[in-house]
């Protein structure tokens, strides 16, 4: 293809959230996601999403495709396409522009360009000087208060200091809390579904890994309140499910 021409494709890179949906009820939706996000309308700063409705069950025959999209995009989430739909849903949430993909879509690498030909060698400038490697671990080592949130983007985090009531931390790996957890804990924040949760003091009012999350509403229960717990996904029949069970220090 000539470099001129109006029309040039090229393969990108994108970071698309897999967003696993079990209903199309907006009541519903309006719920889980102000459980898990507190209403917060930059929590997923503007990335995009597949919505997944693989595991949905009883889905109805139509579906408000606008008020799904205006929904996630409250919380900073834009819905770009569907998978597992019906055929006549799927149909229906093309037409509102949200085409249906496969699976391998979400994992599929750019297709390679045809070769160009090779310009005259040029002697390159110098490279700059590589930049800063990311943290793998961040740590927090003062108290968040209620109302404070505190992300770790692309890595742990560990904090030795109390998250109260109120409070919420963000990883998109694993958590550590050395200190009395009262408020939210969200690891795998990026969609690790390995990612952990781990505290010396359980006292939480909500806890997530990739998603999935379970509140306290009636209190934590007897046998793990201030005590080390640990939370991670467990396969349940086919299913993940969110296993909160006591941590052995000793």
């Amino acid at each position: 293809m000539a470099k001129d021409s109006p029309i040039q494709f090229k393969g990108t890179s994108l970071k698309i959230i897999q967003t696993q949906l079990r209903t199309t009820d907006l009541a519903t939706l309006h719920s889980a996601l102000a459980e898990l996000t507190g209403n917060s309308p930059d929590f997923f700063e503007d990335e995009l999403a597949v919505l997944d409705f693989s595991n949905a069950e009883d889905l109805p025959d139509s579906v408000d495709w606008a008020q799904i999209r205006d929904l996630l995009r409250n919380s900073g989430l834009s819905a770009v396409a569907t998978r597992g739909l019906p055929e006549a849903l799927a149909a229906a949430a093309a037409a509102a522009g949200l085409p249906p993909v496969g699976a391998d879509a979400l994992s599929r690498a750019p297709r390679a360009k045809a070769a160009e030909p090779t310009p005259p060698a040029v002697e390159p400038p110098p490279p700059p000087p590589a930049p800063e490697p990311a943290p793998r671990t961040v740590i927090l080592d003062k108290p968040l208060r209620s109302g404070q949130r505190f992300y770790a983007r692309g890595s742990d985090l560990i904090v030795t200091a109390m998250i109260s009531a109120g409070a919420e931390v963000i990883a998109d790996g694993n958590i550590h809390v050395y200190a009395p957890l009262r408020g939210r804990a969200l690891a795998g924040a990026g969609g690790d579904k390995t990612a952990r949760i781990f505290t010396t003091s359980m006292e939480a009012e909500l806890v997530s890994v990739a998603g999935i999350y379970r509140t306290f509403e009636g209190g934590v229960p007897s046998e793990l309140t201030r005590q080390p717990t640990t939370v991670s996904l467990l396969e349940d029949g086919g299913e993940l499910r969110l296993n909160v069970a006591a941590l052995a220090l000793r």
